[in-house]
C-alpha cells in the first residue's frame, strides 16, 4: 500500500517540522464480542494536538484503517475520501498550533499486529491486546508514527461490562458502563503505548522501596493471563523476579522507576518474546508453563522479565531518535537482562547461558551477508522490522560486556546514570551516550565506537604457542583475523587461561591466567612465558570479548579427548561454543561434533547449555552431516540420547531435556514403539512425567513417521481442547507424510489468509520436516514462485514467517542454491527486506553445503 513503508527521510522532515503536545485516544471495542462483520472493526477516535514550526506547511498523519468516518483539522471538516489514502491523512495549511480529530473504523488483527483479537477455543472468551513495534500503533489510532515525536497519551477504552482493561497509565477512577479512563502518561513514543482488554485472570502485588534520602516509592504490580491458564500461572515467581529487578535497577541507575504502576500481561498468539510498553508490559503466554519444564525455561523467563524492565530506562525513558540507533535500547536491555539476572536472582549462571546460547545467535547473524554494524543504516520501516536481530540484541550486548571490561563497571554505570538524567523523556543518538561514558571513564571512545559499533563482522582469535626443551612456554601469542568482506581488526580485552590435570584421572583446571588487550594481527602475552606446558589454552576465558575462539592443535586434541573433564562450567560453555563455530565454519567435520555431544553432553551440569547442545546437534545432523552418513549418525545420536535418558536422575531437569532430545531424534521402529508406549501408558521411564505438553511433543514424530493418524491426533485434541492444544494439533496434522497433507498445509499457510499468526507458525513447523525431503521436493519451485506475492499481499509479520520457515532448507543441494541465486538475480526490484530474507536463507544453505563437504572429506570412520 503506498505510504505504508515510512522512510527515514520522511520521518526526519516531519520531525523537523512538528512537535506533539498530547494525544487523547478513545477506543470502543465492544464489537469484539459480536459475530460476523461487526466483529471485524472497532471505533477509534483520536484528538491530536501538535505544533508546526513553519505555519502554512503540509504534513501527514499515519493511519492504517478500513475506513475513516471524519477528519477535522483546526475545526475544519476535511473530506476523508480526499485526504485519506488507506495509510496516510494529508494535512495541508498547518497553523502554528493545531488540533486534529480523526474518527475511524480500525480492524482487529489476527496477525499479532495492531489490536489482536483472540477467541479462546476452550471457553469462547474473547481477549484483546495491542502490539505495535516498530510502527503498528497506526492500526489502532491516528498518529505520527515515529519514535522521536513523543507526547503524553490519555487513553479511554469502552469495553464489554465485566472486562479487565489496562493501559500504560493507572486507571483514572472507576469504570462506568464499560468505560475505562486512564491517567495521562509521561511523554512516550507511539510504539510503546498499549491496551489490554478481556476477561483476564489478574493477580495483584506491590513493590515498595525507601531510598537513602528517605523518599519512598510504591509501585502497584499486576500479572495477568487468560482465565483458562490461571491454574498454571505461577504469578508469585513472576513477582519475585520483578521485585528483585526493580531493586537491582534502582541500586544501579539512581533514577526511580518513572511510569507509576507495573503490569505484566501474558497474552495469546504473541509474535515476540515480550514488549516493553511502560506500565503495561506484554509477554507471550508460553512463559506460563502448562507442563514440567527445565530450570532453563524459568531462567529464560526471568531474563526476559529483566530485559523488558531495563527498557523502562533504556528505550522508554530515553528513546532512540530513529531506528538506526535501535541498539540504544535493545543491546542495553539484552546486556542488562543478563547483568541483573546474575546480580539479583537465583540464576547466578546467567553469563554462562549468555556465552553459549545468546552469543551463538550473534555469531550466526554476524556472518550472514546481511550483517550490519550495531548502529545500523535503517532506511525505512521494513529495514527496521528486520533489524530486530542477533546483531542488535546479542552482539550489541556482547559488545557492551566488552565495554564494561574496557572502561570498568563503575564508570559504565555512572555514565548510564548521567545519560538518564540528561535525556529523560527525550530522544538520543549514539553520540549522546558516548559523551556520557567518556566523561565518566576518561577514555576517548571514538575509536572504540568505530571498531565495535560502526563496523560489521566477527574476528577470530587463535593462540600460537612455542615451548622449550623443558616443556615450558617460550612465547604465547594471540593471532587475530577478520573475514575479507569485513577486514576490521579490533581491540579485544581478553583473559587467557591455561588448563591442565594434576594427574591422569583428575579434572582439567586452570593454573594460570592473564588479561591482555589484543590489538592488531598478533599480540604477545608475556605474563605466561616460562610456565609449564598446558593441555588447553583458552583464549577469551571468562567470555570477556566478542570473537570466534580457535584452538592450537594440542588444545583441540585435549578437547576431543577430555572435554568432559573441564571443571569450570563457563570454560566448558566457551569451548562448546567455539567447537560449534568450527563445525558451522566447515573446519570440523559434523561427525566430530556429534561424537563430542554423544560422549560429553551427558556430563554437562548446566541445563541451558545442555539444551543448547541438543539443538545444535540436531542442526548438525540435519544440515551439516554428509548425506550418506546421516541415517547412521541419527541412529547413533538417538541411541546416545536414550542411554542418557535412562541414566539421568528420575524427575530431574536433565532427564526431561534428554527425553525431549530423544523424542526429536526417534525414527527407528523400536524408538517409535517406545514413544507409542509412553503415550498410551504401556511403557514407563522412572521419574518421567508424561504430562500434556510432553504428550504433544511425542505425538509430532509419531505423526511425521506415519504412526499417528488424523484420528489419533483428533483424540489428543479432545483431551486438550485448548488454545495450546489447537496449535499442537495443527502442527501434528501438517507433519504427516502425505502429499495430500502437504498440499493442504501449503494452501493454508501460503495461498490463503484464513489462519492466525500462531496457526501459520504451527502449520509451517509441521510442514517442514527434514525427514520428508522427497515429499517436499516439489515445493522448491513453488516457494520461489510464491514469495513475492506473499510479501505483497500479507502483513509483514506473516510474510516474514512464511519466507523464513518455508525456504526449502530441507533440500541441502546445489539445485536449491541455484534456485535461490536464480530468484535473486531475476528479482532485483523485489522489496529489499524480502531480498534480505532470501539472501540470508541462501547463505545458510551455502554454509550447510560447505559443512557437508567437510564431513564428506573426513572419509569413513575408523
Amino acid at each position: 500500500m503506498p505510504g505504508e513503508n515510512l522512510s527515514r527521510d520522511e520521518a526526519q522532515e516531519r520531525g523537523r517540522l512538528l512537535s506533539v503536545d498530547a494525544y487523547d485516544v478513545a477506543l470502543d471495542v465492544r464489537s469484539a464480542v459480536a459475530s460476523g462483520p461487526e466483529a471485524e472493526t472497532f471505533r477509534s477516535l483520536t484528538t491530536l494536538r501538535f505544533r508546526c514550526a513553519e505555519p502554512g506547511a503540509s504534513a501527514f498523519a499515519d493511519l492504517l484503517a478500513p475506513s475513516v468516518t471524519s477528519v477535522t483539522l483546526n475545526g475544519r471538516e476535511l473530506d476523508p475520501a480526499e485526504v485519506f489514502d488507506g495509510t496516510r491523512i494529508t494535512l495541508d495549511a498547518l497553523a502554528a498550533e493545531n488540533t486534529l480529530v480523526v474518527d475511524a473504523r480500525c480492524a482487529y488483527s489476527r496477525s499479532g499486529e495492531g489490536m489482536h483479537r483472540f477467541v479462546d477455543p476452550e471457553d469462547g472468551e474473547v481477549y484483546l491486546y495491542t502490539q505495535y513495534e516498530p510502527a503498528d500503533a497506526r492500526r489502532v489510532f491516528a498518529n505520527f508514527e515515529q519514535p522521536d515525536l513523543k507526547a503524553p497519551f490519555t487513553f479511554e477504552v469502552t469495553a464489554p461490562e465485566g472486562w479487565l482493561v489496562l493501559s500504560n497509565g493507572a486507571r483514572d477512577g472507576e469504570a462506568e458502563g464499560g468505560r475505562h479512563r486512564f491517567a495521562t502518561t509521561e511523554p512516550i513514543s507511539t510504539y510503546i503505548t498499549a491496551v489490554v482488554a478481556g476477561p483476564y485472570h489478574y493477580v495483584r502485588d506491590v513493590y515498595r522501596r525507601t531510598f537513602e534520602d528517605g523518599t519512598e516509592l510504591e509501585v502497584p504490580l499486576g500479572a495477568l493471563c487468560r482465565k483458562a491458564l490461571a491454574k498454571h500461572f505461577d504469578a508469585d515467581d513472576v513477582f519475585t523476579v520483578t521485585k528483585q529487578g526493580l531493586d537491582f535497577f534502582h541500586d544501579h541507575f539512581d533514577f526511580p522507576y518513572p511510569f507509576g504502576k507495573y503490569d505484566q500481561a501474558f497474552v495469546p498468539e504473541y509474535n515476540l518474546g515480550a514488549m516493553e510498553n511502560p506500565g503495561c508490559v506484554t509477554f507471550r503466554e508460553e512463559f506460563i508453563f502448562r507442563g514440567k519444564v527445565t530450570e532453563a525455561s524459568y531462567e529464560r523467563r526471568a531474563n526476559v522479565i529483566l530485559h523488558e524492565m531495563a527498557h523502562m530506562w533504556f528505550g522508554d525513558l530515553v528513546t532512540m531518535q530513529w531506528w538506526d540507533d535501535l541498539w540504544l535500547k535493545e543491546s542495553y536491555a539484552d546486556f542488562m537482562g543478563a547483568f541483573a539476572q546474575v546480580g539479583a536472582t537465583r540464576f547466578a549462571d546467567g553469563w554462562i547461558t549468555f556465552a553459549n546460547r545468546r552469543k551463538s545467535w550473534a555469531y550466526h547473524a554476524d556472518q550472514l551477508p546481511s550483517t550490519h554494524p550495531v548502529t545500523a543504516d535503517i532506511r525505512d520501516l521494513e529495514d527496521a522490522k528486520l533489524n530486530f536481530d542477533g546483531i542488535t540484541y546479542a552482539k550489541g550486548a556482547a559488545v557492551l560486556k566488552q565495554l564494561v571490561a574496557y572502561v570498568g563497571q563503575d564508570a559504565f554505570l555512572e555514565g548510564a546514570r548521567r545519560y538518564f538524567k540528561r535525556h529523560a523523556y527525550g530522544n538520543t543518538r549514539l553520540t549522546d551516550l558516548l559523551a556520557a561514558l567518556e566523561e565518566t571513564s576518561g577514555r576517548d571512545l571514538a575509536s572504540w565506537s568505530r571498531s565495535w559499533l560502526e563496523t560489521a563482522g566477527v574476528n577470530s582469535l587463535t593462540p600460537q604457542v612455542t615451548y622449550d626443551a623443558q616443556d615450558r612456554i617460550t612465547e604465547l601469542s594471540i593471532l587475530q583475523e577478520a573475514a575479507p568482506s569485513h577486514p576490521q581488526l579490533r581491540v579485544h580485552r581478553v583473559a587467557v587461561g591455561l588448563y591442565r590435570r594434576q594427574d591422569a584421572d583428575s579434572a582439567l583446571v586452570r593454573y594460570a591466567r592473564a588479561e591482555v588487550d589484543v590489538d592488531g594481527p598478533r599480540t604477545a602475552v608475556p605474563e605466561l612465558a616460562g610456565l609449564e606446558r598446558p593441555e588447553l589454552v583458552l583464549v577469551n576465558d571468562e567470555d570477556l570479548t566478542y570473537a570466534k575462539v580457535r584452538f592450537d592443535e594440542g588444545s583441540l586434541a585435549t578437547l576431543r579427548a577430555r572435554l568432559g573433564d573441564l571443571a569450570d562450567p563457563m570454560a566448558r560453555a566457551v569451548c562448546w561454543a567455539a567447537l560449534w563455530g568450527l563445525t558451522r565454519d566447515g573446519l570440523m567435520p559434523a561427525r566430530d561434533y556429534l561424537d563430542l555431544v554423544r560422549r560429553f553432553a551427558g556430563r554437562e551440569t548446566g541445563i541451558g547449555v545442555l539444551q543448547s547442545l541438543h539443538g545444535q546437534a540436531q542442526t548438525a545432523l540435519e544440515l551439516y552431516a554428509a548425506p550418506d552418513r546421516r541415517e547412521q549418525a541419527a541412529r547413533e545420536l538417538a541411541e546416545a540420547a536414550l542411554h542418557e535418558l535412562r541414566l539421568a536422575e528420575p524427575g530431574s531437569g536433565h532427564q526431561l531435556a534428554w527425553a525431549r532430545h530423544f523424542i526429536a531424534l526417534a525414527a527407528a521402529p523400536a524408538d517409535l514403539q517406545l514413544l507409542q508406549g509412553l503415550l498410551d501408558g504401556t511403557a514407563k521411564i522412572d521419574g518421567l512425567d508424561v504430562d500434556q505438553e510432553l504428550r504433544w511433543t511425542i505425538l509430532e514424530p509419531l505423526a511425521a513417521h506415519g504412526v499417528a493418524d488424523e484420528s489419533l491426533i483428533g483424540a489428543e485434541l479432545a483431551r486438550d481442547n485448548t488454545a495450546s492444544g489447537k496449535r499442537h494439533q495443527v502442527r501434528c496434522l501438517a507433519a504427516r507424510p502425505s502429499a495430500e497433507v502437504k498440499a493442504r498445509a501449503w494452501e493454508q499457510a501460503v495461498e490463503s489468509d484464513a489462519l492466525s499468526n500462531a496457526l501459520v507458525e504451527a502449520t509451517n513447523a509441521g510442514f517442514a520436516q527434514f525427514g520428508q525431503r522427497e515429499l517436499l521436493a516439489p515445493y522448491r519451485p513453488r516457494y520461489f514462485a510464491a514469495i513475492e506475492r506473499v510479501w505483497r499481499e500479507r502483513s509483514i509479520e506473516i510474510g516474514m514467517a512464511v519466507v523464513r520457515a518455508l525456504f526449502p532448507a530441507w533440500l541441502v543441494e546445489q539445485d536449491t542454491l541455484d534456485a535461490a541465486d536464480g530468484w535473486l538475480e531475476g528479482h532485483p526490484q523485489a522489496a529489499p527486506a524480502l531480498r534480505r530474507l532470501v539472501l540470508e536463507k541462501r547463505d545458510d544453505l551455502a554454509r550447510a553445503l560447505r559443512a557437508q563437504a567437510c564431513d564428506e572429506a573426513a572419509g569413513p570412520r575408523p
